[in-house]
């Protein structure tokens, strides 16, 4: 006999690569609404533009609706690593641009995520 895994199963590896590449592309897309609805109502966030961290859908929204208003970040995923504590950590190509197009800056991140079942609890920037 099978069973379907339950709604807040923690999702496996390959499962999680592919929403965070979902992701990934919806933020490409400035898709807030996917991109929240891959995140817990409380999840944490760091603000990486303006220091700190911002909490809940509503302070993500606002953060990232601040950021575009004055960069435009690209944010190109080049590998994603399952971590023996169970989150994950992807490698990310990012490109900052001012409105103009013109390049502020070019890195390479690692932004390591935690869950709650199927949904992104936390993320964290290593450099």
């Amino acid at each position: 006999m099978t069973t379907d895994p339950s709604p807040t199963a923690d999702p496996s590896a390959p499962d999680r690569a592919a929403r965070l590449r979902a992701l990934y592309r919806a933020f490409t897309a400035r898709d807030l609404d996917a991109v929240l609805a891959a995140m817990s109502p409380d999840v944490d966030w760091p603000n990486g533009w303006e220091g700190g961290r911002v909490h809940g859908h509503d302070g993500v929204r606002a953060y990232w609706e601040r950021q575009w208003a004055q960069i435009r970040p690209l944010l190109r995923p080049t590998g994603v690593q399952e971590r023996p504590d169970g989150s994950v950590a992807v490698t990310v190509a990012m490109t900052v641009r001012d409105p103009g197009g013109t390049v502020l800056s070019r890195e390479t991140v690692r932004h390591v995520y935690r869950f709650a079942g199927d949904l992104v609890r936390r993320m964290d920037v290593e450099r």
